[in-house]
């Protein structure tokens, strides 16, 4: 990913809270064709990924050597077509919004969109054994009910989870590196830049909201 100087953050833990806030990323792979004859399209699935819980190390600046964990359905093409010890790209969108020259309040001016992403990096391992697979979805569980659900303890369902597991492809990725883009109007100057911030904090979108409270953190947005 082409990430211009203004809108990298150098600290890694930055991409870390990105990929933990928003889960839901895009897997990538490229795809061979059973014949070798000619192109074939890549793979892309979407699915949740979660940074390993048992990995405990502080991030890098490119977080290579972090392990992240994902599952999707068995029935997938992808994850047939999918190869332990293959290169995997995940793409993983933050909060992001449309910015109107109006919020400026100069001409000439242009409209942008104001976005934040982490694409990663990694060689993937699949998971063939039951236990591997229930591990998983149970840290993803755990995950996702600290941090966007009510705390629902899945004891009583751990039998059901059984049930499904055969269905569910789990796997490890491996990162060997990481490009964060946080593309927060630091174009502008600080007075635009705030003015704009105020934008999105006064919009009923939560996604403009999101936007506005990370530009009021994220320390390369006050530079």
């Amino acid at each position: 990913m082409f990430v211009p100087s203004q809108y990298r953050e150098p600290d890694g833990s930055w991409m870390v809270d990105l990929i933990r806030n928003n889960p839901m990323a895009l897997m990538a792979t490229n795809s061979s064709p059973a014949d070798g004859s000619s192109p074939a399209s890549p793979f892309a699935t979407h699915l949740p990924v979660i940074p390993d819980p048992q990995m405990n190390d502080e991030p890098t600046d490119d977080l290579s050597g972090m392990t992240l964990l994902g599952h999707m359905n068995r029935a997938n093409p992808h994850w047939e077509a999918l190869k332990s010890g293959s290169a995997v790209l995940l793409v993983f969108t933050g909060p992001h919004a449309y910015v109107s020259p109006t919020v400026y309040d100069f001409t000439p001016a242009a409209p942008t969109w104001d976005f934040t992403s982490v694409h990663v990096h990694g060689v993937v391992e699949k998971f063939d054994s039951l236990d591997d697979t229930l591990e998983v979805v149970q840290s993803t569980v755990q995950a996702f009910e600290g941090e966007f659900g009510t705390g629902w303890d899945m004891s009583e369902s751990i039998g059901y989870f059984h049930k499904l597991a055969p269905a569910v492809g789990a796997f490890r990725v491996r990162v060997t590196g990481a490009d964060g883009m946080f593309k927060l109007s630091q174009e502008q100057a600080p007075e635009v830049r705030d003015r704009v911030q105020q934008s999105f904090a006064g919009r009923e979108c939560g996604r403009h909201r999101e936007t506005a409270r990370l530009m009021s953190e994220l320390p390369c947005a006050r530079v």
